[in-house]
């Protein structure tokens, strides 16, 4: 329990300013959603561009002038953001006692590394709920004045429990790469990379249905805000993929770091 205090208040400045974001991004998007509230107009800008660009970012069947619509296309940036957000906390969460010179007072401890992990592993997801929620608050808040369809809360969950998910998918991927690298400095370079190369994958994936089956190796195709909208539900194929992402990247995370020397 100490230890995962010690990471709470260790990383509460990173997630204020991270929340802080968050919540600038969300007021923002929803100001510019207020041009297109109701507005059948923007529906008709949209209808004159192409349509592969319209695919690539899953803007092909939405519609901008409801919020579920809106929000099923901010939804890939929410994803994107929080994305970030975790691989990174996985990543330092790891190598921040390298980092900061702390490996010792860690290795003082009466504890195995295996439950210094869990701990931390704890911590980790406590800051990815905290900002979720941040989220969701700063969605609901800045969208309360609109009317919405009669699913709406069944989609808003949904769609924030697939964001959820691929929090964790990242999560796991920023703490396995922080627990196998020898050069702690690098692990987070390198989760970040992966991350931008799988989002950008995500993009090249839409520009062809030739490409439909590559959807199931980035995240970013696993739980689509377009999908959720129509078919009200998390697919199921996705989510024993993504179970399966994060189950090989924690067991390998609590394999390869009890053997992995530290630098003091």
């Amino acid at each position: 329990m100490n230890i995962i205090k010690r990471e709470l208040r260790a990383n509460m400045k990173s997630l204020i300013i991270w929340s802080s974001i968050i919540v600038v991004f969300v007021v923002m998007m929803m100001y510019e959603f207020s041009a297109y509230y109701n507005n059948p107009e923007m529906s008709a800008v949209l209808d004159s561009m192409p349509k592969a660009l319209l695919d690539a970012f899953s803007m092909g069947s939405a519609n901008l002038t409801t919020v579920s619509g809106y929000l099923s296309i901010a939804a890939v940036y929410f994803s994107l953001m929080l994305g970030i957000f975790a691989v990174l906390l996985g990543s330092s969460i790891i190598s921040k006692e390298e980092r900061d010179k702390t490996v010792e007072f860690f290795l003082a401890l009466p504890i195995s590394r295996q439950r210094i992990l869990v701990s931390k592993l704890i911590a980790a997801i406590i800051n990815c709920i905290i900002i979720n929620i941040v989220t969701v608050l700063a969605i609901l808040i800045t969208t309360i004045r609109y009317e919405k369809i009669a699913n709406f809360n069944k989609f808003f969950a949904l769609l924030m429990l697939g964001i959820f998910i691929i929090q964790m998918i990242f999560l796991s991927i920023g703490m396995f790469l922080a627990a196998i690298m020898k050069r702690y400095k690098k692990s987070g370079t390198y989760s970040i990379s992966i991350l931008l190369a799988l989002y950008f994958f995500s993009i090249f994936v839409s520009l062809s249905e030739k490409m439909e089956f590559f959807k199931y190796i980035t995240p970013f195709k696993f739980f689509e805000a377009q999908n959720i909208l129509n078919q009200g539900k998390l697919d199921g194929t996705y989510l024993l993929i993504s179970l399966g992402i994060i189950v090989f990247a924690m067991i390998g995370t609590f394999v390869f770091y009890p053997k992995r020397d530290l630098h003091i």
